[in-house]
């Protein structure tokens, strides 16, 4: 799926995926091993809370480029 996330429908960042999981839209999230645990933790807690499919990716160097963007990112959504 990481090699598809360039072009698949998602959102970029920590606030964003809380709300699609949350709102019930998120398919996949991704999140970065290097994030700070403060700042993914929430997101942990929510996919656990809502069953939602969590994938652990080494670095977020490695997440941002395979989302298409210049930066890093923490967290990567795939929405349905």
């Amino acid at each position: 799926m990481l090699s598809e996330l360039r072009t698949a429908h998602k959102v970029i960042g920590v606030k964003q995926s809380k709300k699609a999981i949350r709102d019930g839209k998120a398919q996949e999230v991704f999140v970065a091993l290097d994030a700070e645990k403060r700042v993914v933790g929430p997101v942990y807690e929510l996919c656990s809370e809502t069953d939602t499919k969590l994938t652990e990716i080494t670095t977020m160097t490695e997440l941002g480029d395979a989302a298409g963007i210049d930066v890093g990112a923490a967290v990567v959504t795939v929405l349905r």
